[in-house]
């Protein structure tokens, strides 16, 4: 089951005449979040038509008119990514090509963000490159939700937007009125964003996983620096792919002497076998939010799932109404 933020829409939210300028669309990536998105501005996604041809190559039409609108695509480049960073990509050129005023991508899970800057002799900084591709195809600026890491806001050459997934799910810890709260974050790199969190949650402690990646996806715990003993330690991370990070430090919290453990992420890439490791019992329980969608057979009793879908929708609105981003994380 899905949860929805405490956010509602505002009382001086017009309703949306035909004629307004703004504009939804969404890919296939996440259409339940896009249609959620669209009930809280209180209008429909724009029609469109989105197949594919015998070779697998595919096919946009925008069903509508859109000369002149400002025009917000919906499109987590999540798993299957390449198909779905090419389709966000043709729905840009589309509206390009369909005389659209601004064309605002938005993003909530920017797929190929880790590979942010070069760690070794002759790769790509993918993350730099589907910027650029983004923009190239025709993008005036971008939302991005929690992007991996903050140096991304700068790969784009156009505006771009980043809010957090952060007060969605304080706000369900709060109301959870957990004991002895301690924010772990699970390696050195996530010390802000756990420290931030941290910060409001009545300043809470903090505590720090040491570890050492030996590969991609697979990572050794060290040791903890911080005291968790007796406490509820939160462990708060951007993404949860594979999920051994998350659950060797939550084995290492209990090893230390935590009373319980949750993990709080924004994205659930959830990579096999992820699942697995998730649902074996040594968290209490796992918090993501929509920005990716869980299957139903992915579900597993100790997962909740919270919608960002009020938090997009306001920043869509703030964004078409020329007001303050910024103003509603502080």
């Amino acid at each position: 089951m899905i949860r929805s933020a405490t956010l509602t829409a505002p009382s001086a939210l017009p309703s949306i005449p035909d004629n307004n300028r703004l504009r939804l669309l969404s890919g296939s990536a996440n259409v339940a979040l896009s249609q959620e998105v669209a009930r809280y501005l209180g209008m429909d996604l724009s029609p469109m038509v989105r197949k594919r041809f015998a070779d697998g190559e595919l096919y946009i039409q925008i069903q509508e008119s859109i000369r002149g609108c400002d025009v917000y695509l919906i499109q987590p480049t999540c798993r299957p990514v390449n198909d779905h960073l090419m389709e966000l990509m043709i729905m840009v050129d589309a509206c390009r090509r369909a005389s659209a005023r601004q064309i605002t991508a938005v993003i909530p899970y920017y797929g190929y963000a880790r590979a942010d800057r070069k760690t070794a002799g002759r790769e790509s900084i993918t993350a730099k490159l589907s910027a650029n591709l983004i923009t190239q195809a025709g993008a005036s600026r971008v939302l991005a939700m929690d992007l991996h890491s903050s140096q991304i806001q700068g790969y784009f050459d156009v505006p771009l937007d980043h809010v957090y997934g952060s007060p969605v799910l304080l706000d369900y810890i709060t109301n959870k009125k957990l004991p002895d709260i301690v924010v772990v974050s699970p390696d050195v790199g996530g010390v802000a964003r756990a420290r931030a969190f941290a910060k409001k949650l009545d300043d809470a402690p903090l505590a720090i996983i040491d570890k050492r990646r030996h590969a991609h996806n697979v990572a050794e715990v060290m040791n903890v620096i911080g005291d968790v003993k007796g406490k509820t330690a939160i462990l708060v991370d951007d993404m949860i792919d594979t999920a051994g990070t998350i659950t060797e430090g939550a084995k290492l919290l209990r090893e230390q002497g935590a009373y319980q453990v949750y993990a709080c992420a924004t994205h659930a890439v959830f990579s096999p076998p992820a699942i697995e490791r998730l649902s074996s019992g040594v968290l209490e329980e796992i918090i993501v939010t929509n920005t990716i969608p869980v299957s139903a057979e992915n579900h597993f009793p100790q997962l909740t799932v919270l919608s960002v879908a009020n938090l997009l929708g306001e920043t869509i609105w703030r964004i078409h109404e020329d007001t303050s981003v910024s103003s509603m994380f502080r």
